[in-house]
């Protein structure tokens, strides 16, 4: 369908998010009128210090973090991989077995595998059906030489949204250093560091509205990480680098801005979330996947029946100027089934056809009606496409 005739509806907030006009407004200055390095001494650079240190602060006060607690990064997967680096470094001749889950995001799981090329043990506990974790599962993993347990907070695939604070409560009485991969859940549900009992967290700004190339680490005092890129000693010298400010002040407004917005938010994307789950499951054979209650506000997910590959859903769906997904955007080209359903006990068959929606609050209930519309004529067309190669 035509551009011209109806407007696209973006419906894949999971994968990256439009900068918010409050991020892009904290951002712009940054690019010409204050443009110096912050470590100069000068004017200009104090100026870009003065940006970034307040910049700190928000993000640390919308997590419940202290200041000197947040490391501004690349982003979620550099976050990650900092994380789990350094606790291996730092403690190594305690032991080499870490903890974590079969439905962690890939900059996760592909840290481990590294890891493991190293010599650590990698347990990865599998989900129920919902995609939880038990703490007593994790209780049970533990043992005398585990050093880290990472668990994210909640799921990018299925938007199951993990109990962290109950993860975290066993790291803590087996003095275990915790950390949680927060990109998904951070603007959209509460997130609180100390509620939830870690040590380290990881956030990426474009998730929540923010520009894409940035994010944090949390890192609890007083955990001391080594350095993770070293040159010239920015980031009290464990992340070198000359820092991104107008990335860094678009972060900090658009954190700010959805922790504060949550009570507000939330409530309508369950709302436009849920008339569309209820709408999609009077097709015959499809089967929402995640957890029914404990899930994200705005993300729904699906599998169907009849559909060897949900990629000719999707192609279907654009041309019907609707943008969904099967799941991580970062391996969207792949023809392998989403790695999370299949950890959750779906076979192979049905795990291909996993298609997943997830709105922003800009999207409008006449959003939801347009999906209701095209998404159930598209199912039928593909299941009756028998010559298709997706079909």
């Amino acid at each position: 369908m035509s551009e011209k005739i109806r407007e696209r509806i973006y419906a894949d907030n999971a994968a990256t998010t439009p900068v918010s006009e409050k991020a892009l407004a904290a951002m712009l200055p940054y690019f010409r009128e204050r443009f110096g390095n912050p470590s100069a001494i000068y004017s200009y650079g104090q100026e870009a210090k003065k940006a970034l240190e307040h910049s700190r602060g928000a993000v640390a006060k919308a997590i419940g973090a202290l200041n000197n607690e947040i490391y501004f990064t690349s982003g979620g997967t550099e976050s990650d991989n900092w994380a789990i680096h350094s606790v291996g470094a730092l403690k190594s001749s305690k032991g080499k077995h870490i903890i974590s889950t079969a439905i962690e995001h890939n900059a996760v799981l592909r840290t481990l595998e590294t890891m493991q090329a190293q010599g650590y043990e990698i347990t990865l506990l599998n989900p129920d059906k919902n995609g939880q974790i038990a703490a007593e599962a994790l209780e049970r993993a533990i043992r005398h030489d585990t050093i880290l347990i990472s668990i994210m907070t909640a799921n990018n695939v299925v938007g199951t949204v993990l109990p962290i604070e109950a993860l975290g409560a066993v790291a803590r009485r087996h003095n275990i250093i915790f950390h949680t991969d927060a990109v998904q859940a951070a603007g959209h549900i509460p997130v609180t560091v100390r509620a939830l009992s870690v040590d380290l967290l990881s956030l990426s700004a474009h998730k929540f509205h923010g520009p894409k190339g940035v994010g944090a680490l949390f890192s609890k005092i007083p955990l001391t990480l080594p350095p993770y890129i070293t040159g010239g000693g920015q980031e009290k010298g464990r992340r070198s680098g000359t820092e991104n400010v107008p990335g860094i002040a678009g972060m900090a407004a658009a954190l700010e801005e959805g922790a504060e917005n949550v009570p507000h938010t939330a409530p309508y994307l369950r709302a436009l979330r849920d008339k569309l789950m209820d709408r999609t499951l009077k097709i015959p054979g499809v089967y929402v996947t995640g957890d029914p209650v404990n899930r994200l506000p705005g993300h729904a997910s699906f599998v169907f029946e009849g559909i060897r590959h949900s990629a000719h859903v999707i192609t279907l769906l654009n041309e019907a100027g609707i943008c969904a997904s099967s799941g991580s955007a970062c391996s969207a080209s792949s023809t392998e089934a989403p790695h999370v359903l299949r950890a959750m006990g779906y076979d192979e068959e049905i795990a291909r056809s996993a298609l997943r929606i997830s709105l922003s609050q800009y999207n409008t209930e006449q959003d939801i009606d347009r999906i209701n519309e095209e998404l159930p004529r598209i199912i039928r067309e593909v299941r009756h496409k028998k010559d298709g190669p997706l079909g």
